[in-house]
């Protein structure tokens, strides 16, 4: 293994200009050379006769050189053309302002030759063709199963896969670090038969077996790290130990302006059963758009409170940690629980008070943003943290909170709805609880999808929701990987509409990249329902509520995923009014037509999430943001789903073996050390 980790450009044939240009691909080293897996595979396997070769399509023969000869057919032009034949008939092959080929070859060599046939004038012909001379060595561009690798322009294929094929002969004693039970057990291949079959198949059936064993390896240790994470949590019995129920949680749920659906129950049911159990909790609470998560956070809270305990949630914008505080003061406050607010906007005054006040255990429950990890955070006692849209932070972030207390309990939350694929590679160190019923009397909110030619009739129906005391949310275009694009984009059309169709009512814009006094007036204007139009880039996705807003305009919507729309529906529909959201796109493509018709038709986020997935694949199901998932390289979380079973299956075993996890260790180590933290090393 230590040879993995050699610098790709002390190869032989590489060298710091080439390896300069591999540092693009993110090919760092030997190891990351050999983890550069195809993209996709040409068989050039199946030889035909030169007779036999079919007109217009790509093909592979063998043939000898029969003659080699280079002309001029006009100034600018050269035309290099080696004749070559097998028993049945003879071809050209021509290259265009390419003289060194004659110097490659010369009569009587025997090659394997590949490109599009062309039947011109009686001659069969191959235009610009992949050639390979037989001289013994093995065949790398043709006459076999030939990988196709993610490149770029100044590395091409053929040096790809020689020095992959270098890398595979030269570094060839690979270690095989999965436990040999497992191996056993779920039939894989080795390390070192996988990884020459996944680059330089001998068959189909090997080239299967060889992906099979890859996506497995690195499923499984994904899911060790995670269950190895998981297992120190709640090892020891060194958590805290809740008591049940008393006055204040009494008081606090009393007090509640609802009754709870049952899904809220049954999760409050598994909160509380963590809490009181003398291992740490470790539960994500995972529930559609409004379905009631903050209510759950808040009688936490008031349990870690009522024990003699502090709590933190933390959020990841400032927006939605001041809606949360905002809540949390609400369903807290009147029973005498202390609630403070710690984001980065705070006066450097303002936030000393507070920090003065959670060391001293003046303030039981603190909302913040990042700021709450910070090295100046010291709580008094720490006994519950809360994560909010959790795959906004890291796993690090998360370990760095609870780090601010003694084995806290934690919590986790999201409203991203999420496929149990995707949620066992994220949150796979967690227990989950879901809620998918939605408070009753919620109305369904009305989904249209429209094209650019029934703006002007958009706008109107705005104009007659804001007359009748309706607001509206407009959401420019999303840009991707550029937010600076996004914010300009949001700024142009605010220009736009405040000057033209709505130049007579009350206009707010937000972004992301406004000063935060800047965003919060915006932002207050809109809540206090001075502002009835905002305008806005998708800083308004999660945890902005404005019972009075009924309109949602999604400009440019085929540039979104279904779960970020349903997010962005989601800031809708929470009013007594009837809500609605319009979808406007002028994209033709069938695809998205039917991304955006699944929109008018699903309200549930799961079953959105599910199609969301298959639709755009892991990658983008977040977005470009973080998303607390490492990178992937040869495994589908959508197509591998009965491989990630079978992996995590294994990882539990092996977790449980201390024999066989003091082996895995140090590969978890290298692998996830900055993923994990240091878990690894203590």
């Amino acid at each position: 293994m230590q040879n993995w980790s050699t610098s790709i450009k002390y190869m032989k044939g590489v060298g710091p200009a080439k390896a300069a240009m591999l540092d693009k691909l993110s090919i760092f080293t030997v190891g990351g050379l050999l983890e550069h897996y195809p993209r996709r595979y040409e068989d050039r396997s199946q030889l035909k006769p030169i007779q036999a070769l079919t007109d217009n399509e790509v093909q592979t023969f063998q043939a000898t050189v029969a003659g080699i000869q280079e002309s001029k057919p006009r100034p600018g032009l050269t035309l290099t053309k080696i004749t070559v034949k097998d028993g049945s008939a003879a071809a050209q092959l021509v290259w265009f302002n390419q003289s060194y080929i004659k110097r490659m070859f010369k009569p009587g060599q025997e090659m394997i030759i590949c490109g599009k046939v062309e039947r011109r004038y009686g001659q069969i012909q191959v235009s610009r063709p992949e050639v390979e001379v037989i001289d013994g060595a093995d065949l790398l561009h043709t006459g076999r199963i030939v990988p196709v690798y993610p490149a770029s322009e100044n590395i091409g294929q053929r040096w790809l896969r020689v020095i992959v094929r270098q890398a595979l002969d030269t570094y060839g004693a690979i270690e095989d670090f999965l436990p040999t039970e497992v191996v056993s057990q779920y039939n894989l291949l080795d390390r070192r038969a996988a990884l020459e079959n996944i680059h330089f198949p001998e068959n189909a059936a090997l080239l299967e077996a060889a992906r099979r064993r890859l996506v497995f390896e690195e499923l499984y240790l994904l899911q060790c790290g995670l269950l190895f994470l998981k297992s120190k949590n709640k090892a020891g019995g060194s958590g805290i130990k809740h008591a049940v129920d008393g006055e204040l949680v009494k008081n606090v749920e009393t007090r509640l302006p609802f009754m709870l659906t049952g899904d809220q129950r049954l999760a409050l049911e598994d909160i509380k059963v963590d809490m009181q159990d003398v291992t740490s909790m470790q539960r994500l609470i995972q529930g559609d758009v409004g379905s009631g998560k903050t209510v759950l956070a808040a009688i936490a809270l008031a349990k870690t409170v009522e024990n003699g305990y502090q709590g933190a949630m933390m959020a990841p914008t400032e927006i939605l940690a001041e809606q949360h505080c905002h809540t949390l003061s609400q369903l807290l406050a009147p029973s005498g629980i202390r609630i403070a607010a710690l984001t980065g906007k705070l006066t450097r005054r303002v936030k000393e008070e507070v920090l003065s006040c959670l060391r001293d255990g003046l303030v039981d429950v603190v909302v913040g943003t990042h700021a709450l990890i910070q090295e100046d955070v010291e709580f008094k006692e720490l006994g519950l943290v809360i994560t909010d849209e959790q795959h906004r932070f890291g796993v690090r972030q998360r370990a760095k909170l609870q780090s601010k207390g003694t084995t806290p309990d934690v919590l986790v939350m999201t409203a991203t709805p999420i496929p149990r694929t995707m949620a066992l590679t994220v949150y796979g160190d967690l227990d989950v609880s879901l809620i998918r019923e939605l408070p009753p009397g919620r109305k369904t909110i009305k989904t249209y999808a429209v094209g650019s030619d029934m703006r002007q009739r958009v706008y109107n129906f705005i104009i007659k929701e804001v007359t009748s005391g309706r607001q509206a949310y407009i959401v420019c275009p999303l840009v991707e990987e550029s937010e600076k694009l996004e914010v300009q984009s949001a700024i142009q059309l605010y220009e736009e509409l405040h000057g033209t169709y709505f130049r007579n009512i009350n206009c707010g814009l937000v972004h992301g990249r406004m000063k935060p006094q800047e965003k919060d007036k915006a932002m207050q204007g809109f809540y206090q329902g001075e502002t009835k139009i905002l305008v806005a880039t998708t800083v308004i996705e999660v945890g902005v509520n404005v019972p009075n807003a009924s309109v949602m305009v999604v400009e440019g919507a085929d540039r979104f995923g279904l779960a970020q729309l349903h997010q962005l529906r989601g800031r809708i529909g929470r009013g007594e009014h009837q809500s609605y959201c319009i979808l406007l796109s002028d994209s033709q493509n069938q695809d998205t037509r039917e991304r955006l018709e699944i929109m008018t038709q699903v309200q549930d986020g799961f079953v959105l999430a599910e199609k969301d997935l298959v639709l755009r694949g892991p990658g983008q199901f977040f977005g470009t943001r973080q998303h607390g998932i490492p990178d992937l390289k040869i495994a589908d979380i959508v197509n591998d789903t009965a491989v990630l079973l079978e992996a995590r299956h294994a990882a539990g075993q092996t977790v449980g073996s201390a024999e066989q996890f003091a082996a895995i260790r140090p590969v978890l180590s290298n692998r996830f050390g900055d993923y994990f933290g240091m878990i690894f090393q203590n």
